[in-house]
């Protein structure tokens, strides 16, 4: 069921090209970020088309390469008020108004980068201020020298199948009307495949069994890396926990609710189901 995608976006510490002058920055501020209107698209701005706006880049945090263009990011406290072709968008409407879904995962690793940096400027050992370490993507206390990393958090996502048709629940953050797959956090001590187990029946009530690798995915909001799963329906009744999850039951190929969109693995998974099955 896994697939290796075209990877446009290549993962880095260490900058091939010491100079910003050509580099993708994209600037964020909480989940805003800058873009640069092109035509009726958007795409990332270089740093000539931000002179403007930004004048500071000492925080600037290399992230890669996508494609030929060395990539950084700068996060505010605060967004600048739009500025000719550069404005301000959400995150979550990157790919939309970009075109390119590819860009989520540039601009989510960014959000990943910016968030640990923020909530390590102090030393969680003595107190002391975080400096960056050289050599790796770490900070480190230079006074008792403990060294803190990327914070990465797993977490599953399971599409439930009965049949041919397939569980969907709808949690109380989402929008109104939003449906998605069961999802959670793996604890100390677990297996991913356990996670799987205990999350469903905490949140609906039921078993199941024939628990599948699907894919994974970074999801960096802040700092999750989500691995999906399929698992076939078991035993026991759909009880939801009203805390998290608020109604699910089943559905079929056909007749599907307001589904998350492709940027998610959770609309991937739920899509190759419906391709599955449609009629």
């Amino acid at each position: 069921m896994s697939n290796r995608d075209e990877q446009k976006f290549i993962p880095a510490f260490i900058p091939t090209d010491n100079s910003l002058d050509k580099a993708w920055i994209l600037v964020l501020a909480g989940k805003r970020m800058l873009v640069k209107k092109t035509g009726e698209k958007v795409s990332i701005p270089e740093k000539i088309d931000l002179d403007k706006l930004i004048t500071d880049y000492e925080e600037a945090e290399y992230l890669g390469k996508y494609d030929s263009h060395e990539c950084y990011c700068l996060g505010l406290t605060e967004m600048p008020e739009d500025n000719g072709d550069i404005i301000s968008i959400d995150l979550m409407e990157l790919t939309e108004r970009s075109g390119d879904p590819e860009l989520f995962i540039l601009a989510g690793t960014a959000n990943h980068i910016l968030h640990w940096n923020r909530i390590n400027q102090y030393c969680g050992r003595c107190g002391n201020k975080m400096v960056r370490k050289e050599g790796e993507r770490a900070r480190t206390c230079p006074i008792c020298k403990n060294i803190v990393y990327p914070r990465i958090s797993p977490a599953v996502i399971t599409a439930i199948f009965k049949g041919d048709q397939i569980l969907l629940a709808h949690n109380r953050n989402f929008k109104e009307g939003r449906y998605s797959l069961i999802a959670g956090y793996v604890e100390p001590g677990e297996t991913l495949e356990q996670t799987v187990e205990r999350e469903i029946q905490e949140e609906v009530g039921i078993k199941v069994k024939n628990v599948r690798y699907f894919r994974s995915q970074p999801w960096p909001f802040p700092d999750a890396l989500m691995t999906a799963f399929t698992a076939q329906y078991e035993s026991g009744d759909i009880t939801v926990d009203n805390e998290e999850i608020t109604d699910a039951g089943w559905y079929n190929a056909d007749n599907l609710p307001d589904i998350p969109s492709t940027d998610s693995v959770a609309g991937k998974l739920i899509r190759w189901y419906r391709d599955q099955h449609k009629q």
